[in-house]
């Protein structure tokens, strides 16, 4: 029952309803076979209230490809359909649409282009296009914004506390406060943006990652409650784990109990031959305790034990801790940047539910149908001039200054080469007064965004592994000016559409706007 349950609720049904009645009305009207483009984007970075991103971190095309390979219509989702009804009290989707979705319901024919995994995005710009036939393609919409949005967006807040961070080691320890099964999803996420390490131990294993983490409060408590003391908690910790020694010092009084208790637990430990790991901190003023722990611990003679900081921590309490301990070490006789290089961050609400943006607005919109053998551009219109999508069959291209750092992406029609202009005439997306011209020698080079992402051979997301694509997300952050990567207010990166994208979304938002004998 489990199973089957499962496979419902994650499996190909993992859609809205009426991504299913559009493929139905597709299937009627003779439209399922065409093929159809759309792209995935999003519209805005995450703002977390008092501060905000400049940039995403692309995450989730690896689970969505494999999600795809596996997932297709099978009686079990076939039965579940063939039992809805409508208002009248009919069968709503037609045996002959069922059939055609047992027989050909499946992900097979669609193809996928865009950033690889890791990579930084910008809004408006194309992460994904999709082309295959159109009802599938119109199936997948639901799922591939459920894979991508989220790890997207976890991904991104990890590479700001990864940046907050100053490269030490950032762990995830959010399982406990994730929205169900999405722990996982913000796991993978998490890990392709920036974080080191995970405390949920099946994913890790799954990813190929070794799992991180301590001891609970509770095992101070049960040993005091039984008798003890935190001295003989922390010993028995100690024999259990001699080699692997990372004490939570903080149950009871952490300057007057914790640490001098995991000092002496630390010198047992080293005159058998081990070398501990060091202390967890979990509450309290993180900085000033981790600079008397460290005075302590360097008088007994652990100069190189961890500090790992815990406790609501996100990447602007990150950046405070490490502003005050340079500030205050110096006072202490302590050097700020050793003691900085001590420090492991152990992240847990803010990361894995995205604190402060809870969703990332991506979608999922038609830019073209294919017409004997023709592309032909879809457009949407709105009110609001920033949700008029840019239509048409694209390629996306950045551009590098002779600094080699990225100062825009461009949106420009499939046939164009950008590589090969002289000048480039680049209109802002929405407002038509903004443009300007670059000329090819103020730049260094351009570099085509999208690739073809297949399901085989050795360059597919699916054979991709973590170290490559944080790789890429290391390379494409130090690319990026130092103002877009700015934690409060960052300065904005640019995205451009070429002279002829501009004209042919002018001209479609014209004609539909005002369409013949209207």
């Amino acid at each position: 029952m489990k199973r089957a349950f499962r496979q419902l609720s994650e499996g190909i049904l993992m859609t809205d309803q009426y991504q299913l009645t559009m493929a139905q009305l597709y299937f009627r009207q003779g439209l399922h076979r065409v093929t159809a483009q759309f792209e995935y984007f999003y519209r805005k970075n995450p703002s977390y209230g008092s501060h905000q991103a400049g940039y995403a971190i692309l995450a989730g095309t690896g689970s969505l490809l494999e999600w795809m390979t596996e997932e297709r219509f099978s009686e079990q989702e076939i039965a579940c359909l063939r039992s809805q009804t409508g208002r009248g009290g009919t069968r709503l989707f037609h045996e002959d649409f069922l059939v055609w979705l047992l027989e050909e319901g499946n992900f097979d024919q669609i193809r996928l282009q865009g950033l690889q995994e890791g990579r930084v995005a910008h809004p408006v710009v194309p992460l994904l296009t999709v082309r295959g036939p159109f009802a599938m393609a119109q199936i997948l919409e639901t799922p591939l914004l459920n894979h991508m949005n989220y790890q997207t967006l976890i991904a991104t807040k990890a590479s700001r506390m990864h940046q907050a961070a100053e490269g030490q080691p950032v762990l995830e320890f959010g399982l406990r406060r994730a929205q169900g099964y999405g722990g996982n999803a913000g796991v993978r996420g998490a890990l392709v943006g920036g974080a080191d390490a995970s405390s949920n131990v099946g994913i890790s294993h799954a990813l190929g990652f070794d799992p991180k983490g301590t001891h609970a409060h509770s095992m101070v408590q049960a040993f005091s409650a039984l008798g003890g003391d935190e001295l003989a908690a922390f010993r028995a910790y100690a024999e259990t784990y001699p080699d692997d020694c990372l004490l939570l010092v903080d149950t009871i009084n952490t300057l007057e109990s914790g640490i001098p208790n995991a000092i002496r637990v630390f010198e047992e430990l080293r005159r058998k031959g081990h070398r501990p790991v060091g202390i967890r901190l979990d509450s309290g003023d993180l900085a000033y305790l981790t600079l008397q722990a460290v005075r302590s611990l360097n008088a007994a003679g652990f100069t190189d034990t961890t500090i790992v900081l815990s406790n609501q921590l996100d990447e602007m309490v990150i950046w405070q801790i490490l502003s005050q301990i340079r500030r205050e070490a110096p006072k202490l006789g302590l050097d700020s940047e050793s003691v900085v290089k001590r420090l492991v961050f152990g992240v847990g609400t803010a990361l894995i539910t995205s604190q402060g943006a809870a969703a990332l607005d991506g979608v999922y919109k038609l830019t073209a149908v294919k017409d004997k053998g023709e592309w032909q551009p879809a457009i949407k219109i709105s009110e609001t001039p920033g949700k008029t999508i840019n239509p048409g069959a694209k390629n996306i291209w950045r551009l590098y200054d002779r600094r080699e750092k990225a100062v825009c992406d461009v949106l420009a029609m499939e046939d164009e080469e950008l590589e090969k202009a002289a000048e480039l005439d680049l209109h802002h997306p929405v407002d038509y007064n903004i443009r300007r011209t670059l000329a090819r020698d103020e730049l260094s080079r351009i570099e085509r965004l999208a690739i073809e992402l297949t399901r085989h051979g050795s360059d597919s997301p699916l054979k991709d592994t973590f170290e490559r694509m944080r790789r890429r997300r290391d390379h494409d952050l130090e690319s990026l000016d130092d103002g877009v990567k700015r934690m409060v207010n960052p300065h904005l990166y640019h995205v451009s559409l070429t002279d002829k994208l501009w004209e042919l979304k002018r001209q479609l938002v014209r004609k539909r706007s005002f369409p013949t004998g209207a």
